[in-house]
Formats: structure tokens, sequence, C-alpha cells
């Protein structure tokens, strides 16, 4: 007896060991319905959190004239200034105070310091045409000024403003000629 009943406690163990939660046919298809809805649920709500930046609608303001015209305008204009305009113009030493003294009155990149009379005599060797051309395209660290905010006959002012200023007596460039108007 006690072998019989060994082996009914046995087989009662085996099988409540392998039961499982699932005991019908209907467990089953919830189990596997929510086994797949769940996970699609949990990435769709992610998605959304990730994607909930405000999205205007149509009549909202970011569709009017002006929020349309704010986004189209280009990104740069071009100005053209009238050389002839000799009184419009800038003087050397407003041009050099505006863009050459950032670096020539210190010194800055290897760049001849304003006043310094042995920097500028090698350099004035050359003559103006020479150091007019380095000041436009450009010389060494010195980036190129023609075609900025200066015209090449205020570039060239600014030149000689330097040049004067450190002993040499370079003359003052004749203004740009008047363009004549089609008759």
């Amino acid at each position: 007896m006690s072998q019989q009943h060994h082996q009914e406690a046995h087989e009662q163990g085996h099988e409540e060991g392998h039961e499982g939660p699932i005991k019908t046919p209907k467990q089953l298809a919830w189990a596997v319905f929510f086994a797949f809805a769940v996970p699609i649920l949990v990435i769709i709500l992610l998605a959304r959190s990730v994607t909930s930046e405000f999205k205007p609608g149509a009549g909202s303001e970011s569709l009017g004239a002006e929020a349309i015209a704010a986004r189209l305008k280009p990104v740069a204009s071009v100005e053209i200034k009238d050389a002839s305009d000799v009184a419009s113009l800038k003087t050397g030493e407003q041009v050099y105070a505006a863009q050459c003294a950032a670096c020539h009155a210190s010194g800055a990149a290897g760049a001849p310091k304003f006043g310094d009379n042995g920097a500028w005599a090698a350099r004035m060797g050359g003559g103006y045409e020479a150091l007019l051309t380095s000041a436009l395209k450009g010389k060494g660290a010195m980036g190129a000024q023609g075609g900025g905010d200066f015209s090449d006959f205020e570039i060239g002012r600014a030149v000689v403003y330097m040049v004067n200023g450190s002993g040499g007596k370079l003359a003052e460039p004749k203004a740009p000629a008047a363009a004549s108007a089609p008759q």
C-alpha cells in the first residue's frame, strides 16, 4: 500500500507541476490576443509621445501670408552702391577703423602694425598697386577685402591711410569716374 500511495502522490504532483494558468481554449485565445495587442499598443503610444509636437492644422496662423512670406524670404540680398557718389564713400580712416584695425592695430597674425615705419617700409617698395592688390585679394593670413562691405576705392583709401600713417607718402587715390547714363 505504501507503494501505491507513493505512486498516486507522484502522479498528482506530476500533474500539478505541469499545470499552467491557461486551462481552456478561450483563455488561450485571450492570451494570444493580448500577447500581440499590448506590444503594438505600447509602440503606438511611444511613437505618439515622441512626435507629440504642435502641428498646426488648416486655418492656423502658420498658413497666413506673413508666415509664408517669412519662410520664403531670401537668405541674402544684393545692394548696389553708386561708386561715383564720393560723398557717401568712407574715408581711409573710417575703413581702417571698421575693417583693418582688427589686425593692423595689434599686429595679429603677422600684420604690420599701424605706425610701424620699419614693418611698412619693405611693403611700400612694391608701390600702391601692389599693396592694393594684396588688400583686395588677400595675402598670407589676411583674407580678401574686395567684394566685402567696402568698395575697392574705399579699400584703396584705407591702404593710403595706413601707409601714410607709417611714414609713407602716397597720394589719395582718384575717385571713380561717374558712369555715363545711356541716352
